[in-house]
């Protein structure tokens, strides 16, 4: 059995490179292969043209162990990744009478019987190990390509997903020798990218050489991904274990996350866990809050409702906030936040409320509220956080920013009830 195996997946289809369709199954099989201690060396994307497929198929086979293709099993004449193959392992293809009763199991014929084109899926490469598809009518093709593996699957991504799960995987798992493959991420925020990295280069530098740091930015946050390489599983998991314990002695409360889940989902959780019921009342970020809040299933178990109290008129007549009030302090302030935070929280009778008042952008800044001055409220019955935040001049990551800082705020609350 061989060690520490690469692995190389190719999609094929022109919908993909033209933008037609998003490449879902790359990402998928990758975590999954991830999870089993495979790794992903190099994921390809090609069109249905018979050199460009062997090009990549040959290319791939010289620098990996395995390698999984998907896509152009179709009857139509556009899909040709099986005639290909048969040119590429110089063989042909022969009639396989099983891959028809798998076809009829799962399609009981019409009366006309089945045509021609599904007929012609039943035609399958000689020298290829085949694996009936229990959820679609295109066969699975293996092929031993001496001391490496090469697997055609269907681009269908339930078909897919079905056939890796129960068929590849596992046989790959029994060819194949994995080390332990750890992906742990820590969410953290309030820092950018580079002053993130000084701020812990001390404890990146120091981590044991059994585990490799990724920084991933995105809007408001930062993602930190560990993974970790050992034979023992149970060692490299207290090993990460430790190194985010260092972590958190660094950043403390900047992390709000030791899993790569998003923040709604774990509010949600926390919500549940706590029988408590949020409601929120936005103005700046304009329902989004909600709408991420609402995203997850099961939301209603948890979520009362929400007020988009985007003008001023609608703050002082659905939220009772003072009209003297925001001409004296402004909509985008402390007391103008409080107060619709605690007005929703009436109105809806939830256990906790976030409010949401700034300027977006990208017009409607003053020197002393300039685009990107957020304020955000989260209150309890009893408990009252509020803050003032500072983004960009660009509107949509102020929105973005914003709905993260308030989700933030709300976990914050939520640990402390």
């Amino acid at each position: 059995m061989k060690n520490n195996p690469k692995v190389e997946i190719i999609t094929i289809g022109d919908e993909i490179l033209i933008g037609q369709i998003v490449d879902t199954n790359s990402a998928w099989m990758a975590s999954q292969l991830n999870k089993e201690g495979f790794s992903v060396f190099q994921i390809t994307s090609v069109s249905d043209n018979e050199n460009h497929i062997t090009e990549a198929v040959d290319a791939a086979l010289k620098r990996v162990d395995i390698v999984l293709l998907t896509g152009g099993l179709g009857p139509t004449k556009d899909d040709i990744t099986k005639q290909t193959l048969c040119r590429y392992f110089n063989t042909e293809l022969v009639f396989n009478s099983s891959v028809i009763d798998t076809i009829n199991r799962l399609f009981p014929a019409t009366k006309n019987g089945i045509n021609e084109l599904t007929y012609s899926q039943a035609y399958v490469p000689k020298n290829a190990i085949i694996i009936q598809n229990a959820t679609g009518t295109a066969p699975i093709t293996w092929f031993d390509v001496q001391d490496k593996v090469l697997v055609s699957m269907p681009g269908v991504p339930s078909e897919m997903e079905w056939v890796m799960l129960h068929e590849i995987l596992p046989r790959l798992a029994k060819r194949f020798n994995t080390p332990s493959l750890l992906h742990k991420t820590v969410i953290v925020e309030g820092y950018a990218e580079s002053a993130l990295a000084i701020k812990i280069s001390d404890w990146e530098n120091n981590l044991p050489a059994c585990i490799k740091l990724a920084y991933l930015p995105a809007i408001g946050i930062v993602k930190l991904r560990l993974t970790g390489n050992l034979p023992d599983k149970v060692l490299l998991e207290k090993t990460i274990d430790i190194e985010i314990e260092k972590l958190r002695a660094i950043i403390g409360s900047s992390i709000i996350a030791t899993e790569d889940i998003p923040l709604e989902l774990l509010i949600g959780e926390l919500l549940k866990s706590k029988k408590m019921q949020l409601a929120t009342a936005e103005s700046c970020t304009g329902g989004n809050i909600a709408r991420l809040i609402t995203s997850i299933p099961g939301s209603s178990a948890y979520f009362k409702g929400s007020v988009v109290a985007y003008s001023n008129e609608v703050k002082e007549a659905v939220l009772g906030v003072s009209k003297e009030l925001m001409v004296e302090r402004g909509a985008v302030s402390q007391p103008v936040v409080e107060q619709m935070a605690q007005s929703v929280l009436r109105l809806t009778a939830a256990d906790v409320a976030v409010a949401t008042s700034g300027v977006a952008g990208p017009d409607g800044g003053t020197p002393d509220k300039p685009v990107g001055t957020v304020w955000i409220c989260v209150c309890t019955k009893d408990k009252l956080i509020s803050r003032k935040y500072n983004f960009s001049t660009f509107r949509d990551r102020n929105i973005t920013r914003a709905s993260l800082a308030g989700l933030s705020m709300i976990k914050e609350i939520l640990v402390n009830c």
